[in-house]
């Protein structure tokens, strides 16, 4: 895509984005406006040579994220619109645009509703978020699947003395971002999303729900949902581009699933586990992950905490291309400075248990000053065999500094 074309469509892309924001504000009672935000430059290093003649080894980008919220009737109304935009020098797919939150919100009693976009998370473990489908992944943004798509939903929730009972509409589908063939960490075969297939006729129309009940008994914090819909995680399929070169094609599958996510907490332990079973494409799965942290506090008589985390990750089909998590240990530490810079630093490894490929992730932040938050990332991948689903980044190691500036 054009450089020309890709800006085009990012301004007109921010254009809406803003717009719906300040016509969402102007609607709630302005006095009770605040307005928040930060400008994030980033800078990303791959120590690696690149595999494709369009990638290189340094890259730069700037991202932009404004809060506008707005309360009123008590705090019993509310609006929050949360638009997001990146810039990147190299990777078009990454310079975009998304509304992560533009929603209306009103509590009655013990009922909340909710209408618009927004985010919604479910899950208690580390490494893999099984659980969590309601919003789409923003790919471009992080390979972690931490970062979402806003999602165009109603939700409609019930408080009562046996739990909380959630329902959930949503009647768009958002589709996966994917690195460009200029992007970094990448797919070694380019994904064409031009050529995008879905089970349903209905395509991203199709109108999805999800039902959740949560609740805490004594130590235990239990969630139990039901999801029937368009499958956020595509099967990326074989196929040519209109040159006839090699290309993944997305195809997005109809999908039943019931999940569970449990969490208990005694003293200095905690106990976690998600798990599913699903259908799709006439096919049963069963995937589960579960695990322990154990938090050391004050170490060395200091204010600090140290936090020792190990899961486990498995899938019934065994090692395949759908699921890079299918026999996997994860290790991992968590050091908390609790100090007034709220630095902290989260390192951990994957271990492949079939194919011993290895992923290493470390992570440090802290605040300086009011206004001003750094994190440093880094990712390294070692031992990959051809093999295992995680191949394409075995040249993709990673280092990323973020200075936000806050507003």
């Amino acid at each position: 895509m054009a450089i020309g074309t890709v800006a085009k469509k990012t301004a007109r892309a921010s254009l809406a984005a803003f717009s719906l924001a300040a016509l969402l504000a102007s609607a709630a009672h302005a006095a009770d406006l605040e307005v928040t935000g930060y400008i994030e430059p980033e800078f990303q290093l791959f120590p690696q040579s690149p595999s494709g003649n369009e990638q290189r080894r340094v890259n730069a980008s700037v991202a932009a994220e404004v809060t506008f919220e707005s309360f009123w009737d008590n705090s019993n109304q509310w609006v929050v619109v949360k638009p997001f935009a990146r810039w990147d020098r190299r990777d078009g797919n990454r310079t975009h645009v998304d509304l992560r939150e533009a929603k209306y919100a009103r509590v009655v009693d013990n009922w909340e509703f909710r209408a618009g976009i927004d985010k919604v998370f479910w899950g208690v473990t580390e490494a893999v978020h099984l659980v969590d489908i309601i919003n789409q992944t923003d790919l471009v943004e992080s390979i972690d699947g931490e970062e979402k798509l806003g999602q165009p939903m109603i939700m409609v929730s019930s408080f009562w003395d046996f739990g909380t009972v959630t329902g959930y509409l949503l009647p768009y589908f958002r589709e996966r971002t994917f690195p460009s063939l200029s992007g970094r960490p990448a797919f070694d075969i380019p994904v064409d999303e031009t050529q995008t297939r879905y089970e349903s006729g209905a395509k991203r129309q199709h109108l999805d729900f999800a039902l959740r009940y949560s609740n805490t008994f004594d130590i235990w914090d239990v969630g139990v949902s039901y999801f029937r819909g368009t499958n956020r995680t595509p099967i990326l399929q074989p196929g040519l581009n209109a040159g006839g070169e090699p290309v993944l094609i997305p195809f997005y599958a109809q999908l039943d699933r019931v999940s569970t996510d449990i969490q208990a907490t005694s003293g200095a332990w905690l106990y976690k586990f998600e798990g599913f079973w699903q259908e799709q494409l006439d096919e049963g799965n069963l995937q589960a992950t579960g695990g322990i942290e154990y938090t050391l506090y004050g170490i060395f008589d200091s204010p600090a905490d140290l936090g020792l985390v190990a899961e486990y990750v498995w899938d019934d089909r065994g090692a395949n291309r759908q699921n890079n998590f299918a026999n996997d240990a994860f290790l991992a530490f968590r050091w908390t400075a609790n100090d007034v810079s709220s630095t902290a630093i989260l390192a951990g490894t994957t271990v492949d248990l079939d194919t011993q490929a290895l992923g290493f992730s470390i992570e440090a932040e802290r605040r300086f000053g009011a206004d001003y938050f750094v994190s440093l990332e880094g990712r390294f991948f070692e031992n990959i065999p051809r093999s295992d689903p995680g191949y394409s980044f075995e040249d993709d190691d990673l280092i990323q500094l973020r200075i936000a500036r806050y507003f």
